[in-house]
């Protein structure tokens, strides 16, 4: 009766040892005396204890940091740059049986190809095109991470930084262009302003009364801005006519006989 209890017992703790629980995202690559026997479904899952192994993966999507690299650009720039990696594995026989850690691997990766990638643009394109050197570090980081059976959805320059003169020198490139805007701006509305004053100025050079209204309206202005006493020339052109009906009202004298 002992030696069945024992027995029991043995077998009992036999299949306890052997019992996996696969978690929904989770796959289990399973290794039979040391050969791929297959990859295992979430759930319930029991392995011969001593003969079997099994390999716990994630398949839920890996956000990675990729650290600071220290990047000297084409046009002889030193830059500091790093990026965020979105991944996760497709295959989970190829990330256990092809790497000894895919992680550690895609990352030392992603690495040396910002590095790679960054040193082949010039600071303007860092700057400016983000998303042309995102595509080109996806492509070509999934290119490498494949045969691991990972899948690289996204890259995203994260932040670029900048040597403190070369700070100082793209703020006073920024001034220098918006100085240039304003003074072009300014120069277009002295022109617009010339223009509109040459086509009054030829207007008023054709219609004389039009000249004597300005003139008349100038006064207008004036008197009603300040109480004061306004000495304004006036040309005779403005009062030829008046005097012209006034010498026809009232003849010289000695002229009447």
């Amino acid at each position: 009766m002992s030696a069945l209890l024992i027995l029991v017992a043995i077998l009992l703790a036999l299949f306890a040892a052997g019992v996996r629980i696969l978690n929904e995202y989770e796959r289990g690559v399973l290794f039979r005396l040391g050969r791929f026997a297959g990859v295992k479904a979430a759930g319930f899952r029991w392995i011969i204890p001593g003969v079997d192994r099994m390999v716990k993966v994630s398949l839920r999507e890996i956000v990675m940091d990729v650290p600071s690299q220290e990047v000297i650009t084409r046009d002889n720039v030193s830059v500091k740059v790093n990026a965020v990696l979105y991944f996760r594995v497709l295959h989970p026989e190829k990330a256990v049986i092809s790497v000894e850690n895919y992680l550690y691997g895609t990352s030392q990766l992603a690495q040396t190809t910002l590095r790679s990638v960054c040193g082949q643009a010039e600071m303007d394109e860092l700057l400016a095109e983000r998303e042309t050197l995102n595509r080109r570090l996806q492509e070509i980081i999934d290119g490498q991470t494949e045969p691991w059976g990972v899948k690289v959805r996204a890259v995203e320059l994260k932040q670029i930084d900048l040597p403190e003169e070369m700070r100082r020198a793209m703020a006073k490139q920024a001034e220098a262009e918006r100085e240039k805007r304003a003074k072009l701006i300014h120069a277009d509305g002295e022109l617009q302003a010339a223009q509109r004053l040459a086509d009054a100025s030829a207007i008023l050079s054709r219609e004389s009364s039009a000249l004597q209204l300005r003139y008349l309206q100038t006064l207008t202005e004036i008197a009603t801005e300040k109480n004061s006493t306004i000495v304004f020339p006036l040309p005779l052109d403005v009062i030829r006519p008046f005097l012209g009906e006034w010498a026809k009202g009232h003849p010289a004298p000695g002229s009447e006989k």
